[in-house]
């Protein structure tokens, strides 16, 4: 697409195509998870092994994001994204597929390799689109995200008496279609973004330390909220499948009506009560005397804390551009957010880790190192002031 092909259409059209992208993404992502027990049973695989393998997928993810700095630079994020969603989808058929183990393998690295570049590429996307707009648009797209995740959580509630082929292949298809979406192009210049040491990394350090500790919570929520539900309170077998569901409505939510909120009270105050009442509702979790009110901490968790990851990459965006001209902006722009992507997955280890680790006798304890952690937002939050 030619500079005056992108001039004819409207910035709508690509926002939309954005959007779709994300809800691809979440779409992939959780009916992949989903499946995970269903795939242990298949293989045969012990806890050891599928904790291997979901280490592999974060490892390759990240790979993935390097990559796709480099791509975009000589192709733009456009073109990146397409051929990401396509090998994600083809990826996750492959799994869906596989007649032998190492088969089901390959088909999860091929689409952890392709999970870190959609993450990369839609973020440059959504950041490229922000600065057109010249407004917070950020926590909408990743709201889009939210909402293919609970696409896939229903689709995988409604098609569970059915194989796992049947059930994935045309989730894996959708995928790939979302690849002919018109995604906002540029032209690929010699524009050399300008030198590293220009970077203000050490804001973008405190910015990534934010979202490190988004994604721990996260993490945290949707990896071990499940297991929580059922060695804490013996929660009953139909409940489990549906335990981060509130979660991830409230987060999808809170990230749809997060463009109007930051614009009425700001980033700063924003984030700072979100993690106040994210530790209130972690201590729900903590100290809950029954399920369902640890479902309601978990509902109340889910949308305290989701505008942190769309704000931290929006801040990110905001800082190492400023003061360059459109071009050369995009060009660093798109560098930066491939490199603080990273902090998406050193977060996700953590809270997975973190809270198993510390929660191997109790996961009461367990859910109380976010509890405590996510209060570290307080003095973060600073950061993201004028960015």
């Amino acid at each position: 697409m030619t500079g005056t092909d992108l001039e004819r259409t409207p910035l709508s059209t690509h926002r939309r195509a954005v959007a779709a992208a994300f809800g691809a993404q979440g779409l992939l992502f959780i009916s992949l998870t989903t499946r995970l027990p269903r795939f242990q049973d298949q293989w045969g695989l012990t806890e050891l092994a599928v904790s291997g393998l979901l280490l592999m997928v974060v490892l390759l993810a990240g790979l993935g994001s390097v990559l796709a700095e480099l791509g975009a630079k000589r192709a733009g994020s456009a073109t990146v994204l397409r051929g990401a969603l396509v090998l994600a989808g083809l990826g996750l058929a492959v799994v869906a597929l596989a007649p032998a183990e190492p088969v089901f393998v390959a088909g999860l690295a091929a689409y952890g390799l392709a999970l870190g570049s959609i993450d990369a590429t839609t973020n440059m996307q959504a950041v490229a689109l922000e600065h057109r707009y010249g407004r917070t648009i950020l926590p909408t797209f990743h709201g889009a995200w939210t909402l293919g995740g609970i696409a896939a959580t229903l689709v995988a509630i409604a098609v569970s008496g059915v194989g796992i082929t049947v059930g994935l292949l045309p989730l894996a298809a959708l995928g790939v279609l979302a690849a002919a979406a018109p995604f906002l192009p540029h032209d690929v210049t010699p524009v050399e973004p300008a030198a590293s040491g220009s970077v203000p990394w050490r804001r973008i350090l405190l910015l990534g330390a934010a979202m490190v500790l988004f994604y721990m919570v996260d993490t945290a929520a949707t990896t071990w909220g499940p297991v929580f539900l059922h060695s804490a309170h013996d929660a009953p077998d139909w409940l489990l499948p549906l335990a981060t569901l509130p979660y991830l409505v409230a987060s999808g939510a809170s990230r749809l009506g997060g463009d109007a909120a930051v614009a009425r009270w700001g980033s700063v105050p924003l984030l700072r009560a979100g993690a106040v009442v994210a530790a209130l509702a972690l201590a729900v979790i903590v100290f809950s005397p029954t399920w369902a009110v640890a479902v309601l901490g978990f509902t109340v968790l889910g949308g305290s804390v989701a505008v942190i990851a769309p704000l931290s990459f929006s801040a990110a965006a905001a800082v190492a551009g400023s003061g360059l001209d459109p071009e050369a902006r995009r060009a660093r722009v798109d560098a930066v957010i491939a490199r603080f992507n990273q902090f998406n997955y050193v977060g996700g280890l953590l809270g997975a880790v973190l809270t198993g680790a510390v929660g191997a006798g109790s996961l009461r304890i367990g859910f109380a190192v976010p509890m405590v952690l996510v209060l570290l937002i307080l003095p973060l939050a600073g950061a993201f002031r004028d960015a």
